[in-house]
């Protein structure tokens, strides 16, 4: 059947009704609460069960593995639209130091890490894989489904390596699946050893945790109203910012094309220049108080659960099943690395609350920032730890460096992937060291 407006309609459609019944499930089935499996992973699993690569009782189109590189690039449209200045570079490194040292070594050291293992024992074990196989792992385990989509779309484009996306999408689904169920069973360990400073059990989580659903005094408002509905409603403003960022980069990309040059350029980063584009020229205006962050960051959010659902809905079998062993193996050394990362270097070098911190890296080092969240909220449930304040501080400058290894990483695991791993290796290293340096002389003060 031809592609058409319909083909979309019911695809989102279908999406929309997976997810609700997600929601449904995790709300009123016990097993899921106590798993606190997320809703868009529970539809993405029943997408992929009745969608075209399982049953195919729905009829989903043919178009299914393309949504999840495409919604990227709305994702990436909307991460600078409405940013404010946090008062300068040195103040932000200087108040979150630790936070901004630990996440970013955790994540480059992941992509190192398997950038080493696909360079040396794969290259032996698996001659026929391509060179850039262990790159998906970090990019499903660290990056999630919207970082997997991006690079493999990346390496789908400069490489030709078809696969790319549907590996990425499996790593990231592994990772947010075994990222809930393994960091639970490390709280448990933590709590019988005394690793957690402000729980000793499980049992007085809030319900709204379990089931998915704030009661009526835990719900808050989404965001401010800037607009006047009588000209236009506040979330069509913002809707239509992240739209014009990524429809920038298609056209960006378009009149490029027409170039006929070889290199192709990177459309997450297109999309994200043109949301940075727009936070200008509104600025320049003096109309950039009309943007709210928090709506921004809703729709994005939301933009994220339909990725997980098409990220899992769309996973072909067939390739899965090509590249189950070295996927396993992989998987396996990347829950390895977050675990020795958690339980060795955060418990060395984090001078207070290093589990609450640290589980919280291995949240989203296995998955995505919101399991992070979960899993912090369990041993932190009143967020005295300071663990997510930080992280949010810090995380401009990481989403700086993030992007900037989306756009590099997988251009240079197509063609130097030597002087990739290399690189990587080096910036793991010097962040660890910097921060153990830091801690060194911050005890050394101590004592005068």
């Amino acid at each position: 059947m031809e592609y058409s407006v319909t083909s979309l309609i019911t695809d989102i459609a279908l999406a929309s009704l997976l997810i609700f019944t997600g929601q449904i499930l995790r709300a009123k089935i016990k097993i899921i609460q106590k798993l606190f499996l997320p809703a868009p992973l529970i539809a993405g699993f029943l997408g992929l069960l009745l969608g075209p690569e399982g049953l195919a009782v729905l009829p989903f189109s043919s178009a299914l593995s393309s949504y999840p590189y495409t919604l990227i690039i709305v994702l990436f449209g909307s991460l600078f639209i409405g940013r404010q200045s946090n008062g300068g570079l040195k103040k932000m490194i200087t108040s979150v130091e630790d936070t901004f040292l630990l996440n970013m070594a955790a994540e480059t050291g992941q992509f190192g890490f398997a950038l080493v293992i696909g360079t040396s024992v794969f290259a032996l074990l698996f001659p026929d894989l391509h060179s850039a196989f262990a790159l998906m792992m970090p990019a499903g385990f660290a990056g999630g489904h919207g970082y997997a989509a991006s690079i493999g779309g990346t390496l789908q484009d400069i490489a030709g390596w078809e696969e790319a996306i549907t590996i990425g999408q499996t790593f990231a689904t592994i990772g947010l699946i075994l990222g809930v169920l393994i960091g639970i069973a490390a709280i448990n360990y933590a709590i019988k050893k005394g690793y957690t400073q402000y729980i000793t059990n499980m049992s007085g989580l809030p319900e709204s945790m379990r089931t998915g659903f704030f009661n009526a005094a835990e719900q808050k408002t989404l965001g401010k109203e800037t607009t006047c509905s009588i000209s236009m409603e506040t979330l069509t403003w913002h809707l239509a910012l992240i739209l014009m960022a990524a429809g920038g980069a298609y056209l960006i990309d378009y009149l490029y094309g027409l170039l006929n040059l070889n290199f192709s350029l990177p459309m997450v980063c297109l999309s994200m220049f043109c949301g940075v584009f727009i936070n200008w020229f509104l600025k320049l205006l003096r109309l950039d108080k009309s943007i709210d962050r928090n709506t921004i960051s809703r729709v994005g959010s939301s933009i994220t659960d339909y990725l997980v659902f098409f990220g899992i809905a769309s996973i072909r079998i067939s390739v899965v099943s090509e590249y189950l062993l070295p996927i396993i193996i992989m998987s396996l050394l990347g829950v390895a690395y977050c675990f020795f990362y958690v339980f060795v270097i955060c418990k060395k070098l984090y001078t207070d609350n290093w589990f609450e911190r640290g589980i919280f890296i291995f949240g989203w080092n296995m998955g995505v920032v919101a399991i992070g969240i979960i899993l912090l909220r369990i041993v932190d449930p009143d967020m005295k730890s300071g663990t997510l304040e930080d992280y949010g501080f810090a995380y401009v400058l990481i989403s700086i460096i993030e992007l900037a290894m989306i756009t590099f990483i997988p251009v240079f695991a197509a063609y130097h992937h030597g002087f990739l791993t290399g690189c990587v290796l080096l910036i793991f290293f010097a962040f660890l060291l910097i921060s153990a340096q830091r801690i060194k002389k911050r005890n050394q003060r101590s004592l005068y």
